[in-house]
């Protein structure tokens, strides 16, 4: 008989969850590679303006549904909340290259860590 059985239990997830951990994954790194890719100096910003800050909206409807999914899911929010900030100032120069380049390492190491 073991003191501590209950620490030897493996925990189990079923494939909803695993489906909904993977979905997160994807979605933070999808996401998050493209906060960096529009962190980019002079390229993103021309890409955001050229398109009438048409990203910025279409980014934050994606750190929207990333962020209902990680809920669901129970992972970590933090990328998604800071992405959606990122979108509602990305009209700012600086601070909104600065914001992309922070929104994009929070995502990435969230994914990354799969947390």
């Amino acid at each position: 008989m073991k003191l501590f059985s209950w620490l030897d239990r493996k925990q189990e997830t079923t494939s909803a969850e695993k489906g909904e951990t993977k979905m997160t994954n994807a979605m933070k790194w999808i996401t998050g590679g493209l906060e960096a890719f529009f962190g980019i100096p002079i390229l993103g910003g021309m890409i955001i303006l050229g398109h009438a800050w048409a990203p910025l909206g279409f980014m934050a409807v994606l750190h929207i549904i990333t962020l209902l999914i990680a809920l669901n899911a129970g992972k970590s929010l933090t990328g998604s909340i800071l992405g959606i900030i990122a979108s509602a100032i990305g009209w700012i120069p600086i601070v909104g290259m600065v914001m992309h380049w922070i929104t994009a390492l929070v995502l990435i190491s969230s994914a990354f860590r799969n947390k």
